[in-house]
């Protein structure tokens, strides 16, 4: 059993009176992938800025590495480096592909990073456009280069916030692909949210539903789909609206 990475107890976001997220336990294992699936507004990007430490939680705890961290201002910088997001709608410098995945690696102190950005850049299969303007890019092209400006720090934790939403299916294969051969070569922690239960399916080793903002159910992909717990979670999977 891998060793457990985050651990969240009691766990409440609110925006003014409005709670939109409230997860009473929740564990994340170093080296697993993670599927978060729900309606729009279930709390889903909430949960990922919470695990990013981008916020702190109006309530509860979370551990990372057995270490509670409130998030926002008092998130450790060793702790925040070693996490990185992708979200939906990468947003790019006016710059070239290449220094736009390098832009991480200067901001750290590294001062050779062509080999870094290179060898990246081929994983992603956009070695090609090194020189072109990320402005000129599709949008598959464009969220490959998100995904590699991310994976170049070479992350322990990648969160990623619907990273293949309105892509076309060559480019959705590809960015799979590249998250899980990186999974497996560095044990990257991959939380991903997503709308596509196929998408789901096939990547997540667990699943876990967001409804109304709390946490329905957990588990692993296989029960989640074929055997689910909770009426909630069936209904879900079967395609009703139950939102």
């Amino acid at each position: 059993m891998n060793e457990i990475l985050y651990a969240l107890t009691g766990v409440t976001k609110q925006y003014g009176p409005r709670t939109v997220l409230s997860v009473d336990d929740l564990t994340i294992r170093r080296g697993e992938t993670l599927a978060v699936v729900g309606p729009s507004g279930a709390g889903k990007s909430t949960l990922l800025r919470l695990l990013n430490f981008l916020e702190p939680t109006t309530s509860g705890e979370i551990c990372f590495e057995g270490q509670s961290i409130s998030g926002g201002e008092d998130a450790p910088l060793a702790v925040l480096r070693r996490i990185t997001t992708v979200f939906q709608r990468p947003v790019l410098l006016k710059r070239t592909v290449e220094a736009n995945v390098a832009y991480a690696l200067g901001l750290r102190g590294w001062r050779n990073t062509r080999a870094a950005v290179g060898e990246i850049l081929d994983e992603v299969g956009l070695a090609h456009l090194a020189g072109e303007s990320a402005r000129s890019l599709s949008g598959g092209e464009a969220q490959r280069v998100a995904l590699a400006r991310a994976l170049v720090l070479r992350p322990d934790v990648l969160l990623l916030d619907e990273p293949t939403a309105n892509l076309d299916p060559a480019n959705v294969a590809l960015i799979e692909r590249v998250v899980e051969r990186m999974r497996q070569k560095q044990g990257t922690t991959v939380v991903f949210v997503t709308h596509n239960l196929f998408q789901a399916r096939r990547m997540g080793q667990r699943v876990a539903l967001l409804l109304d903002g709390r946490l329905v159910e957990v588990a692993d992909t296989e029960t989640f789909f074929e055997n689910p717990q909770d009426p909630r979670t069936a209904a879900f999977v079967r395609g009703e609206m139950i939102y």
